[in-house]
């Protein structure tokens, strides 16, 4: 039994046999598995009204503890500027956030999480973590220790290279 990449590889070695795959063997699969784990994991989220994306502004508020600007969980949550204005935005009328300007630059807001949100944060994430062991559960524990190992290696590297901009 092969997984869809090895299909597409094969195909590729069938029609340009001088190509070196092994790169698209790589991020094809990682590309995969992303979706089909976004997919998958953002189920539990949905069935309380929530994206991912949403989730992630209310997790990065409670794991961090403190009120953050818009830019700073702009930076945390890996979304543009407009994005999480919208997701704020979205996120207050739903009584989970509260925004209030700075005291010295009015222009700035500070972002916390509401009683409401927080409470929400703490009952979904033990639900959502167990779903996504569950998810990976196929693997072995050892089996996910090495790839969190590996794709921490794979993402230092990356962030080494892209995160500065520099050529590749």
């Amino acid at each position: 039994m092969e997984d869809i990449v090895a299909g597409v590889l094969r195909q590729w070695q069938h029609v340009r046999p001088d190509l070196d795959t092994a790169p698209m063997a790589l991020i094809g699969r990682l590309n995969r598995c992303s979706a089909l784990l976004q997919q998958a994991a953002d189920a539990p989220l949905a069935d309380e009204g929530l994206s991912r994306a949403e989730f992630d502004i209310l997790g990065t508020l409670r794991r961090t503890g403190r009120d953050l600007t818009p830019g700073r969980l702009a930076r945390e949550t890996f979304a543009s500027g407009a994005a999480v204005t919208k997701r704020l935005r979205q996120l207050e009328e739903r009584g989970l956030i509260a925004r209030r300007a700075d005291e010295r630059d009015r222009r700035v807001a500070h972002v916390s999480l509401t009683d409401t949100g927080l409470e929400l944060v703490d009952r979904l994430l033990p639900e959502q973590l167990a779903y996504e062991a569950a998810l990976l559960a196929g693997m072995g524990r050892s089996g996910q220790d090495e790839l969190a190992r590996l794709l921490g290696e794979l993402l230092l590297h990356l962030e080494g290279r892209l995160g500065s901009r520099m050529p590749l």
